[in-house]
């Protein structure tokens, strides 16, 4: 009997699309129709709100009242995303300059060579990789609130990682879960701890003993975990999650790989990348830097490196464009990302979510009311996930609750900030993480079904913590 070679190709092929996952965009547009649809339902409600004395807008705790609905129309729905991408602008201009730099930096072979010498001096050794830079970016969050912009990094990492035997997933969560485990257990975080503390009339940063040993905890627990992983794939790279999407990279970046013996003028490229990485930092704890000057220095990277390499211009403007249009896609899932968030606020059903949240934290016995706050600040950052924006719509409210239901108010700091913290790599309505996974090349749903085991741990941890916390360490 003879057999159809060409149909079986072709059957094959088919099985294989069926397989796929739907795009990262397909899922946001559905959660975008999902939550316009959700508008319908929810009934619209504001509080009043006031500026304190940090000239923060804050929500008047009491003063909540339902007012007319507002659900989203059929236009206002596709119109939504011009406002989103508007509301997203500063880490769309991030996305696209880093990504042009990244394309001029890539032409020069620098990080190419630099990449083959690191895994060649760590043949073997390269596990200890993980926690290590897990634990750095960690610290960054938990420090001077390195957030979002950690995404920039995966731009770096990716190559180094899979050359070191690793996976894309892995790429994404030592900075994107790092920092979001900075930010679930700061004790320096000036954009959760510092807001949550003013606005809860608590010294600033105080007890950081007990947010250091609670990040530890943390760091302990999500550290091990991706370090496990991260070794199982090592042993048999077919158990990862995305094998087949890291073969298709891994066949790509071969073609690039033409230099891999450092020179002196790639060490001074890299010497100049080190020094950029390094800069941010600095820029930010002392001078505020933030997504504009964060993307200028990149691009004074850019034309520096351009100039080590000897670019001519049009070459560097011809890398600069190629760079751009690889991280199109990232832009675009942080712009649907927005839009969802967009779409609650002009429905103004957040105040509503807000109001429900906090009465469902109030009916918790006094126990486990501290488990009750950390459960409605954990649900609330799905819509809501800005570490000083959650802060300045919840805790004002928070914090008369917590003297009612004899909480004390450092607690109900800690409650927040473990709400606000880890959810912030799971929940695809953060916008840098949408990034960051689209800059992998990773679905969304792949990147859940990683990310799920982990988060019902650390958020069995962080329950745990906050109810010790609550009745032996801070008791009201």
């Amino acid at each position: 009997m003879k057999v159809n070679k060409h149909n079986n190709v072709n059957t094959t092929e088919q099985k294989k699309k069926r397989k796929r996952p739907p795009h990262i965009l397909v899922i946001l547009f559905c959660m975008m129709i999902i939550t316009a649809v959700v508008t319908y339902f929810v009934p619209a409600g504001e509080y009043e709100r006031t500026t304190n004395e940090d000239g923060r807008e804050i929500v008047v705790n009491g003063t909540y009242e339902q007012t007319t609905g507002n659900p989203t129309g059929f236009l206002d729905f596709f119109n939504s995303l011009y406002d989103g991408m508007s509301q997203a602008s500063g880490i769309l201009f991030l996305l696209f300059i880093t990504g042009g730099v990244f394309g001029i930096l890539g032409k020069t072979g620098a990080v190419e060579s630099g990449l083959h010498h690191v895994i060649k001096k760590m043949h073997g050794k390269e596990v200890i990789l993980i926690p290590v830079l897990f634990a750095i970016f960690s610290l960054a969050g938990a420090s001077f609130g390195l957030g979002s912009e950690a995404m920039v990094y995966i731009i770096i990492l990716l190559p180094l990682l899979l050359r070191a035997g690793f996976d894309s997933i892995i790429a994404v969560a030592v900075p994107m879960v790092g920092v979001a485990i900075g930010y679930a257990g700061g004790f320096l975080n000036p954009y959760n701890v510092g807001v949550a503390h003013g606005i809860a009339e608590l010294p600033l940063f105080s007890g950081m003993g007990v947010r250091i040993i609670c990040w530890i905890v943390l760091l302990i627990v999500s550290g091990t975990y991706i370090t496990l992983y991260a070794r199982k794939i090592q042993k048999n790279p077919e158990k990862s999650l995305v094998y087949d999407e890291d073969q298709h990279k891994n066949l790509d970046d071969n073609k690039e790989v033409i230099v891999t013996r450092l020179t002196g003028k790639h060490i001074l490229i890299l010497i100049c990348l080190a020094a950029t990485f390094v800069s941010l930092p600095f820029g930010i704890i002392n001078y505020g830097w933030y997504f504009k000057e964060i993307t200028g220095v990149f691009l004074l990277m850019g034309v520096i490196v351009g100039i080590i390499s000897r670019m001519n211009v049009n070459e560097m403007a011809a890398s600069f464009t190629d760079g751009c249009k690889n991280l199109m896609e990232g832009a675009l899932a942080v712009s649907f990302a927005y839009t969802i968030v967009v779409i609650l606020q002009d429905s103004n059903i957040i105040d509503t979510i807000v109001y429900g949240l906090t009465n469902l934290a109030g009916q918790f016995p006094s126990s486990f009311a501290a488990f009750g706050m950390f459960l409605g600040q954990f649900l609330l950052n799905l819509p809501v996930n800005s570490g000083s924006g959650q802060a300045a719509l919840s805790m004002p409210i928070m914090t008369p609750i917590a003297d009612l239901v004899g909480v004390s108010r450092q607690t109900a700091v800690l409650a927040f900030q473990f709400g606000d913290g880890f959810t912030n790599a799971f929940y695809p309505t953060n916008g840098g993480l949408m990034a960051g996974i689209a800059i992998a090349g990773i679905s969304w749903l792949k990147w859940a079904r990683f990310m799920f085991p982990l988060v019902i741990l650390l958020f069995i941890t962080c329950a745990i913590m906050v109810t010790i916390v609550h009745l032996f360490v801070w008791p009201a």
